[in-house]
Formats: structure tokens, sequence, C-alpha cells
């Protein structure tokens, strides 16, 4: 019922525009499935306008019949952006960074609005081919014609209509490739994150590598210094071990021979007397007590000799026992360094293990920033496989169309034989209708001549049969 009521509407306004518009070239049969009535275009263009002050101009029958160059350029500027978001406005700044690139300081010799209406005309046409208008040429906008803005009003609202029609379609993909971009922002975000978190962990990791080598060459340095200070020290404990049990031996042998010193002192007191009964005794005793005393004396000179030299090994020491306790502080020094440093080992642990977590932590944002790479390929295989599930859907619709092309041609070839069959049989049926209206006519005629010739002949009879009945 729409294909006929569609043909109707096509054959009443092809009767209309061969009416009224003598002289203009007959659409192509091919064309002739996609031409749309004039009231039609006029409405459709009206209601996807919709205001006229929005675009600043109406649409009328007279403007389609007679049109004129800067209207019909602001209704495609229009639809353009209706269905392309592409106004001059839009192509504007491209076309000026060509302009300076291919004019540098003379860009002024092309002026901007017909540079502008140059790239426009370019996504114009773009939007036509897909619309099935692949003849569209400059002269469409600057010296539009009715037949042309016919055509290519009825493709653009067909093509409208499609779109209408798989709107939930289009909305659909369009969504997915939204949500899809959408995604993509948002993991090149979280990645572009990663990456600087990355490089700021590097660059801790270096700055913490540095800082745990020269610790740790610190650590050897110290460690090294205090062996050599424990070797030191156990080599001056010995010493003073030795020095202490050489004193107390000293110690020892200088307390006997005070003793015996004494006791020798005693003995001599005790011998006074006897000394004094016989001189020659007591010279022999003299003697013997001049060689005890002599040798007393020089054990007494040996004993100080090394009591001196005790004193010298006591003063040493005490200048060891300085230096042992100084060495003690440089121990406790070096133990509160080596803690300091068992402190800042714990704390370059915890930054190891840190910087091991990280490490984990920027694997496994590798990991995911694969897993995302290897879900946007999938993604783009998808939109791909989408895309070229809609393009062999497209070349499907389009090899229906040319099939309905070809039928709705077929069609109009036997509707025009048909046509012209009828129109033969209306000729000879006018024709037989005028024969048998003279037929009538001269039947009529010969009753009418005829019942005269019987009203003649019935007077006649009837005035013969009264002379008769006279005569008799």
């Amino acid at each position: 019922m729409d294909f006929n009521a569609r043909m109707s509407h096509q054959f009443r306004s092809q009767s209309n525009g061969n009416n009224g518009n003598r002289g203009k070239q007959q659409p192509n049969d091919s064309d002739a499935f996609m031409r749309l009535p004039d009231r039609e275009i006029v409405g459709c263009i009206s209601e996807i306008v919709g205001n006229p002050g929005d675009i600043g101009v109406s649409f009328s029958l007279e403007d389609l019949h007679k049109p004129n160059p800067q209207q019909i350029q602001k209704v495609f500027e229009w639809l353009a952006e209706l269905l392309m978001n592409t106004t001059r406005e839009t192509v504007e700044p491209a076309m000026r960074a060509a302009a300076e690139d291919v004019c540098g300081e003379h860009m002024e010799v092309v002026p901007a609005d017909t540079r502008n209406l140059m790239g426009f005309y370019v996504s114009l046409r773009r939007l036509l081919i897909e619309c099935g208008i692949t003849d569209f040429s400059f002269s469409d906008l600057l010296k539009p014609t009715y037949d042309r803005l016919v055509k290519i009003f009825s493709y653009i609202i067909n093509f409208v209509r499609f779109r209408e029609s798989q709107t939930a379609t289009i909305d659909e993909n369009f969504n997915k490739v939204e949500t899809t971009k959408s995604r993509i922002e948002t993991y090149y975000i979280e990645n572009q994150d990663m990456d600087t978190r990355l490089d700021e962990m590097k660059r801790e990791r270096k700055s913490m590598e540095v800082l745990a080598k020269e610790k740790t060459k610190r650590n050897e340095e110290l460690k090294a210094r205090l062996l050599e200070l424990k070797k030191g020290q156990e080599r001056i404990a010995e010493r003073l071990e030795k020095v202490k049990s050489e004193k107390g031996r000293l110690t020892g042998q200088l307390e006997a021979k005070t003793e015996r010193c004494l006791g020798i002192r005693q003995e001599s007191e005790k011998l006074k007397p006897y000394v004094l009964q016989s001189p020659a005794a007591l010279q022999q005793n003299l003697n013997e007590l001049s060689d005890n005393l002599a040798r007393d004396r020089s054990q007494i000179d040996g004993l100080e000799k090394r009591s001196r030299a005790l004193q010298t090994s006591s003063d040493t020491f005490g200048v060891v026992s300085n230096d042992v306790s100084s060495c003690t502080k440089v121990l406790e020094e070096v133990s509160n360094e080596l803690q300091k440093e068992d402190e800042e080992n714990l704390k370059a642990a915890k930054h190891r293990d840190a910087l091991s977590e990280r490490g984990n932590n920027v694997r496994e944002v590798e990991r995911h920033e694969a897993m995302l790479q290897r879900q946007l390929k999938r993604w783009l295989e998808r939109t791909d496989g989408v895309r070229n599930t809609s393009k062999e859907k497209a070349d499907g619709a389009k090899t229906k169309m040319e099939e309905l092309r070809s039928i709705h041609k077929r069609l109009t070839e036997e509707r025009g034989e048909k046509g012209r069959e009828m129109e033969r049989r209306r000729v000879r049926i006018e024709q037989t209708e005028k024969k048998m209206a003279d037929l009538k006519e001269n039947i009529e005629n010969e009753v009418h001549a005829a019942h005269d010739e019987y009203l003649k002949m019935d007077s006649h009879i009837k005035l013969y049969i009264t002379e008769m009945e006279q005569s008799m």
C-alpha cells in the first residue's frame, strides 16, 4: 500500500511538475523511486528546520521552484549541522590554518567567506555521497536549479527517514563507541598517572639506592675501624694483664726484701752488745755487716730501680688505662654508631621492602596496563567487527536498494507499457463509443424514419380503407 501510494504521489508530482515547469529536464528512472513530491519536500524541510527564525530564513514552494543561492546555502548548512554538526564556523579554523600554510602572509588573496564555503562544500559533499548523491558539484550551491534541488532534498529526506528508523541501532552503537572512548580516555589518564608514579618511584629508588650505598660504605668503614679497635683493645688488654702480673710479682719481691731488711736491722740491733765486747769479733761482724750492708744496698738499689721501673710501668699503666678508657668511650661511640647504623639498616630494609612492594605495584600496574591494552585491542576488534558488519549491512541494503531500483524501473516500464496500452484501449473504446453513438443515432434516426413511414403507411391505409368503404 505504501509503495502504490508513493508511486501515485510520484506520478502526481511528476504530472504537476510537467504541467507547471515545462521545458525542464525530466527525472531519470533510477531517481524516480527516491524522488518526492514538492509539497512533501517543503513540508519535511520546514519540519526539520522548525522555526524559521532559527536559521533566519523560511522555505516554501516558491523558494523550491525559484531557488535563491544564499537561502539554499543556509538550508544546506542547517542540514549539515543537524546531521554532521558541521557549519562554516566549525570549518573556519582548519581552513584558516590551511590558508596560512599555503598562502603564508598573502592569505587574504582568498576571502574568508569563499574559503569557508569551500571547506563547507567538502563536508557537505561527503554527507551527500553517504546519502547517495555522487554528482554533487559547487554549482549546486552557487546556481541551484529546481530539478537538482528536488533530487538532492529527496535523497537527504529519505536518508533522514532511514536514520530515524535506525535510531535505536545508531544510538546503541554510538553509546558503545562513546563508552569505549571514555574508558580509553580513563585508562589513558590512569596509565599516565601510573607512569608518573612509576617515574617518581624510580627516582626515589635511585636516591634510596645512592643513600643505601653510602650507608653501606660507611657501615663497612665503621666495621673495619671497629675490628681494628677491637684488635687494639685485645692487644692492650693482654699487655695490661702482663704489666699487672709483673707489677704484682715485683710488689711481692719488694715487700719480701723490705721485710728481710727490717729483720736484718732487728738482728743487727740485737748483735750490737756482742760487738762491743770483742773488737776482733766486732771487726769481723763489722766486715760481715758491711758486706751484708753492701749487698743490702745493692739489693735496695736494685729494688729502687725496680720500684722506679714499676712506677714508670704504673704511669704507663695509667696512660694505658686512660687510652683504654678513651678506647672504651670510642667503643661506646662506635656501638652507638652501630646501633644507629642498625636503625638505619632497619629503615633501609623497610625502604627496600617498600621499594619492593612498590616494584610489585609497578609490575601489577604494568600487568593491569597490559590487560587494559588487551581489552582495548579486543574493543577495537569488536568495533572493527561492528563497523564491518555495518558496512556489510550497508552493502546489503545498497544491493537491496539496487534490486528495488531495478524492480521499480521494471515496474515503471511495465506501468508505462500498461499506461500506453490503456491509452490505446481508451482511444479504441472512445472510437468504439463514438461509432456506437453514431450507430445509435443512425438507428434512432432510422427508427424515427421508420416510425414516420409507419405513420404515413397507417394514414395511407386508413385513407385507402375509407376510400374503399366509401366506394363500396
